[in-house]
């Protein structure tokens, strides 16, 4: 169980679980899953995952990109 400091940590972090096809229309989809709540998954559109923040719609976001990379500060030791 999450404290609510690791909570708020995790809040809008996410892990790409996978890539998929649309069945239909062969579009590439993203799938990713929340690491905050109950750790719902998710399916996007390959570009609309990679794209833009719309700056008219959120004009007070920092990040350049809807999702970017974070390094996870877990280090891992090599026997």
């Amino acid at each position: 169980m999450l404290t609510e400091e690791e909570k708020m940590a995790n809040r809008y972090l996410y892990r790409i679980v996978g890539m998929a096809e649309h069945t239909e229309t062969g579009e590439k989809m993203v799938i990713y899953q929340a690491l905050y709540g109950d750790f719902r998954m998710f399916a996007r559109p390959y570009e609309m995952f990679m794209s833009k923040v719309d700056r008219e719609i959120y004009p007070e976001i920092r990040q350049e990109y809807r999702f970017e990379e974070k390094q996870s500060g877990f280090k891992s030791e090599r026997m």
